[in-house]
């Protein structure tokens, strides 16, 4: 599987410039007027991952293939896109189509650069967005709902309790809140296929979201607009990062070596698109296991949860209706052994069944018999 992610926001706070330094391109355009994105832009990026490169070391295989995420960047929104302002509808529903949001948010003062509101104000900008979000979702739920009218005569009694929860979502969609927060009391509370009706929906305000503060160079590691960001992010059960997209795109110009030594003179740790990609696999709860040899080092991206037989359907779905077992080990204890053989020689080399939750570094080969 691979992730696809919309970045969101409003006209102007750096969405296209971020994109372009995701995808090391000029794909899209960055320039200082609202909707200068009227298309949304594809590009995939991929995930950084240093134990790919430790495993390439180790086996020296005629081939690697990495994980990727895909983004997509999204013309900006503004009050009454769901209605048709600015660019409207049509950009809505390409959001629809993504896994998880990020919405980067505007938190630097400069008056060169034009906010489409004429102020800097993070959490009045979060709410148009939302709202936005919400109204689509409202337009979304009252389709549902009478397309579902139809089948009431029926007397049919789970065609009535997915009308009144298709209401009940409308009335919580209509006071403010997000979907998600209704969804996830019956996700907690009901099997999947008992809630797939409100799966199905994809409402935007389902999602994810990953909030980017947008700081400018002197604020990399955060300021008071950058606060409320986060404090939004918290009270939402979602996460935020703090990067400048400004010295992304720096970055973005600058070879292997000079990139280091500008990290370091910032004191950062890892590149803020590094970082990016990595929180929203948290947020997600994606894990990365490998299939390692000769031939081919491989690294595979699963939700957390998943069981061998279906990571190995990850693979090719042979693998996973001929499981048999799992010969594991990680990639930590690899890396302290030095070769697989040492791995197998100090018993660390795993046998697991069906029921075994794959573990994110797990180094994987699969028995199948088809």
């Amino acid at each position: 599987m691979s992730l696809k992610c919309g970045i969101v926001g409003l006209p102007n706070v750096g969405k296209s410039t971020l994109f372009n330094c995701l995808t090391s391109s000029q794909q899209a355009d960055a320039a200082n007027y609202p909707f200068c994105t009227i298309e949304p832009n594809l590009g995939v990026v991929i995930v950084p991952d240093k134990r790919i490169d430790e495993l390439v070391k180790i086996y020296k295989p005629k081939k690697t293939a990495k994980t990727v995420i895909e983004f997509v960047d999204i013309a900006g929104l503004v009050a009454g896109a769901s209605k048709g302002e600015g660019l409207g509808n049509q950009f809505l529903s390409h959001i629809r189509e993504v896994d998880a949001i990020i919405h980067i948010v505007r938190c630097f003062d400069d008056e060169n650069v034009i906010h489409v509101n004429n102020r800097v104000d993070p959490k009045a900008d979060i709410e148009i967005i939302e709202t936005e979000l919400i109204l689509k979702d409202i337009e979304t739920i009252e389709n549902r709902i009478q397309k579902t009218e139809k089948g009431l005569k029926s007397g049919d009694r789970k065609v009535k309790e997915e009308y009144q929860h298709y209401n009940d979502l409308k009335k919580h969609l209509e006071s403010g809140r997000l979907a998600k927060y209704f969804i996830d009391v019956f996700r907690k509370s009901h099997a999947p296929d008992d809630i797939k009706h409100l799966n199905d929906l994809n409402l935007l305000t389902d999602k994810h979201v990953l909030y980017v503060a947008n700081v400018d160079d002197k604020s990399i590691h955060g300021n008071e607009y950058s606060k409320v960001v986060e404090e939004i992010a918290g009270k939402e059960g979602e996460m935020a990062i703090v990067l400048s997209v400004e010295i992304e795109a720096e970055l973005a110009q600058l070879e292997a070596e000079e990139e280091q030594e500008f990290l370091k003179e910032l004191g950062i740790d890892e590149p803020g698109l590094d970082k990016l990609i990595h929180t929203a696999y948290k947020l997600l709860g994606l894990r990365t296991f490998f299939t390692a040899g000769e031939k081919e080092v491989h690294a595979w991206t699963i939700t957390g949860g998943i069981k061998a037989p279906q990571a190995a359907g990850v693979i090719h779905t042979d693998f996973e209706h001929g499981f048999i077992r799992a010969e594991i080990m990680s990639y930590d204890d690899l890396i302290a052994c030095g070769s697989e053989h040492a791995v197998k020689e100090k018993g660390l080399m795993r046998v697991e069944g069906k029921d075994y939750e794959i573990k994110d570094g797990d180094i994987v080969y699969f028995r199948f018999n088809v």
